[in-house]
């Protein structure tokens, strides 16, 4: 899916001289997140020999090609492995979050299933879709290839719950790991360890068979045992750390009795652990990153230089509490400014991912919590944008990307009673932002690479 600049446009950037320029420069991180082009520049056929990375396989040695996947970004994933592929394949299932299948006819030729499931809470679909790819790799032989597709949002969509465990129990977990401000590898932790299909576990069940999985990370770092809790990749992660996240966030009290029992039999080795390194059910899996939050912020900062912004890359690896995240950012781009009276215009990104502790009962996400972060603080004669936006189009459980806070949005929030602090109070980013005129809007973007963050100073 490419962007146009003009999708990125809000009230503010209306007003701007260099809105334009900053929407460009959005797009353009945007689009270099297109998963369906990740996929194109990562594999290639040539004759019966697909070849990834430094490995051939000759589709002519398989008796069944399969096709399946998880995550925000597995529709445009799979659509370049059909298109390149299309005469191999055998079948496949998808599963993807609801509303993540573009309209119109399938391109699959009626050889694979989507299922449009929930995130992140998982519900009845996400059970049912993740049963029926179980059937379908129930009877893998060694002369059997799957190609497993894996991005963003896999954690939720890609469920097979431990023995004992119910859904409902999956459920209130995840929900209180929501509300925590866990980050995501602690989420993925637990998991990992309450799952039949994390932690390795999806590569043995897949055994006997050859395993290519494709993976669009969206997790800092790139930890593929992260993305999606690593269905194919070995986990050194233990219950012992489960348990220990959970104690640190208080929340062993909270949680279902039949995930506690479940956490103290692993501890006390009574059930196994997740698919460790080493393990030699991994020796026919071939794990291959094909896209990250790295080329989107290399992407902007390219196309910010071209437009005459003095470009810096603050970071990588953005995390900690949104909103105090937004605060040390705008004093940083207020610093920036100050000194750099003859580096101006100036454009800073930074990726990564927040956390949102939930104390109120508001509408919102990280990204527009961050950028509310950051309004107060912003707020002064000197020139300066701050926009935060989701990859994938959607932040927390919310219509909205992210938003955007100028030097002028606590001021004119004011003039309409708007006091950001009260709204950062009961986390209700949305509304906040919604007033003005400021949430960026994209639609499911069909991929996803984490969180953004652009400074610019003029």
């Amino acid at each position: 899916m490419q962007f146009q600049p003009e999708q990125f446009i809000t009230h503010s950037l209306k007003k701007i001289g260099y809105g334009r320029d900053i929407c460009q420069v959005i797009a353009a991180s945007m689009n270099s997140a297109d998963a369906e082009i990740s996929v194109q520049r990562s594999i290639s056929l040539k004759d019966s020999y697909l070849n990834v990375e430094d490995k051939r396989y000759d589709l002519s040695d398989y008796k069944h090609v399969y096709l399946s996947g998880a995550g925000k970004a597995v529709q445009p994933m799979a659509r370049a492995v059909h298109h390149l592929l299309a005469q191999y394949l055998t079948s496949g299932i998808l599963i993807t979050k609801e509303g993540y299948v573009p309209l119109g006819p399938s391109p699959f030729e009626g050889k694979i299933i989507i299922h449009q499931a929930s995130h992140p809470i998982p519900d009845d679909r996400n059970l049912a879709a993740s049963n029926q790819l179980l059937t379908l790799f129930h009877s893998l032989q060694k002369d059997d290839l799957v190609l497993f597709l894996i991005s963003g949002g896999g954690s939720s969509l890609l469920i097979k719950p431990a023995e004992g465990i119910s859904l409902k129990d999956l459920q209130l977990t995840t929900g209180l790991l929501l509300d925590s401000g866990a980050s995501i590898d602690e989420m993925n932790t637990i998991r990992k360890h309450l799952d039949d299909y994390k932690g390795g576990n999806l590569a043995r069940l897949c055994s006997p068979a050859s395993v290519i999985c494709l993976i669009l990370s969206d997790v800092i770092g790139d930890r593929l045992d992260m993305v999606a809790s690593g269905p194919t990749v070995a986990d050194p992660t233990t219950y012992q750390d489960a348990w220990s996240i959970l104690e640190r966030y208080r929340l062993l009290e909270q949680i279902p009795d039949a995930i506690r029992l479940h956490f103290r039999k692993g501890i006390q080795g009574e059930i196994p652990e997740t698919v460790k390194p080493g393990d030699p059910i991994l020796d026919r899996v071939q794990n291959c990153l094909i896209g990250n939050n790295t080329q989107s912020v290399q992407a902007a900062l390219k196309a910010a230089d071209s437009l005459g912004f003095h470009t810096q890359l603050l970071t990588s690896s953005l995390h900690g509490e949104a909103s105090q995240v937004g605060l040390s950012l705008a004093d940083t781009a207020k610093a920036l400014h100050d000194s750099s009276s003859n580096s101006l215009p100036f454009c800073i990104v930074a990726g990564g991912e927040t956390t949102v502790t939930i104390r109120g009962g508001g509408k919102g996400g990280r990204n527009q919590e961050l950028a509310l972060g950051a309004v107060k603080s912003m707020a002064g004669n000197q020139q300066l944008v701050l926009i935060s936006l989701g990859t994938d189009g959607g932040d927390g459980p919310t219509d909205a990307a992210g938003a955007i806070a100028t030097n002028e949005t606590y001021s004119l929030g004011l003039s309409m009673g708007l006091d950001p602090s009260e709204f950062l109070q009961r986390n209700d980013s949305y509304h906040y932002f919604e007033k003005l005129g400021d949430l960026i809007k994209t639609g499911p973007t069909f991929t996803n690479v984490n969180d953004l963050v652009f400074i610019f100073g003029f």
